[in-house]
């Protein structure tokens, strides 16, 4: 092999190398930033064929129904728990804030926070769906079996009063 090839063969193997190397640094810097979703079957029976189960500590995004009569608000704090279903075991959300105006028990929520037991996320964001028809393809597909019944109601019952 003549220099020139040679010398050729190096930066070509050298710059291979440092794209790898800048590839493999920037994933290991992110891997803390990703938020996988999960629901609250995924959580606690593991995620996919492999049944990977999230560790305590990780960041993730978790969604379903939030089960009626689960809410729990303390009074003195903005503290509020609540329970999340999908067709399977139920997940404990502790948020801390206010909650979007949209929140209601029977309703499908997204949270983002951070697993802290293996059936507990201490929430920081909480994400409510904006109208009767529209659910993040994700929820869709994990609660399909659940039968949500909407609340019934009568307009003329209000007198007014909204």
């Amino acid at each position: 092999m003549n220099p020139r090839r040679k010398k050729r063969l190096f930066a070509v193997v050298g710059i291979i190398m440092g794209l790898g190397a800048a590839v493999g640094l920037t994933l290991y810097a992110l891997q803390e930033n990703i938020n996988l979703f999960y629901t609250p079957s995924e959580l606690v029976n593991g995620k996919g064929e492999s049944h990977d189960m999230p560790f305590i500590g990780q960041k993730l995004r978790i969604g379903g129904m939030v089960v009626p009569g689960s809410v729990k608000r303390d009074d003195t704090t903005l503290d509020v728990e609540f329970k999340l279903i999908d067709t399977g075991p139920m997940v404990t959300i502790r948020y801390q804030g206010i909650l979007p105006d949209l929140f209601r028990e029977g309703q499908g929520i997204v949270a983002q926070g951070t697993l802290i037991e293996p059936t507990v996320v201490q929430a920081f964001e909480v994400l409510a769906k904006h109208d009767e028809e529209y659910m993040p393809a994700e929820v869709a597909e994990a609660v399909k079996g659940i039968k949500h019944e909407k609340p019934t109601y009568n307009l003329k019952d209000t007198k007014g009063d909204y």
